[in-house]
């Protein structure tokens, strides 16, 4: 039996607790493409409108932001201008390459964290998120 095209992104946004709109089920079909990635909002955009799918940047902004609520995806913030969004929603850490802005995975096992300041009063520590940024060789 075959099956249909978008059953995977259905049953991720079902099991999320989303509604499966139209624009939902397609992005998050463009999203589950390919293994894990790390993806600007324009980047996803630009892929949507090159496979035909109508669908404005701020839509795109909007669903990626649900589907991270949702734990569909992390959020990585490499600096104010700079947001990614991964695939990989797995305890992990990241390099930023400088020069072509890409982000490589690194296990969650290969960084050790110790003497972590307490959390601020009526607060926990949810998660740690480490981006060690990388440059070539000599470059200043």
């Amino acid at each position: 039996m075959q099956e249909r095209p978008f059953a995977n992104a259905l049953q991720q946004l079902r099991g999320a607790g989303l509604r499966p709109t139209r624009q939902r089920l397609a992005l998050a079909r463009l999203l589950s493409e390919g293994g894990d990635r790390h993806l600007t909002a324009e980047q996803l955009h630009d892929e949507a409108l090159d496979v035909g799918i109508r669908v404005s940047l701020a839509t795109v902004y909007n669903t990626l932001h649900q589907f991270t609520e949702a734990g569909l995806l992390r959020e990585v913030v490499v600096d104010a201008s700079r947001t990614y969004f991964d695939t990989n929603t797995s305890d992990h850490h990241h390099f930023f390459i400088e020069k072509s802005g890409e982000l490589r995975d690194i296990p969650g096992d290969a960084i050790r964290l110790s003497d972590l300041p307490a959390a601020p009063a009526g607060t926990e520590i949810s998660r740690v998120d480490v981006v060690i940024r990388v440059r070539p060789d000599g470059d200043d």
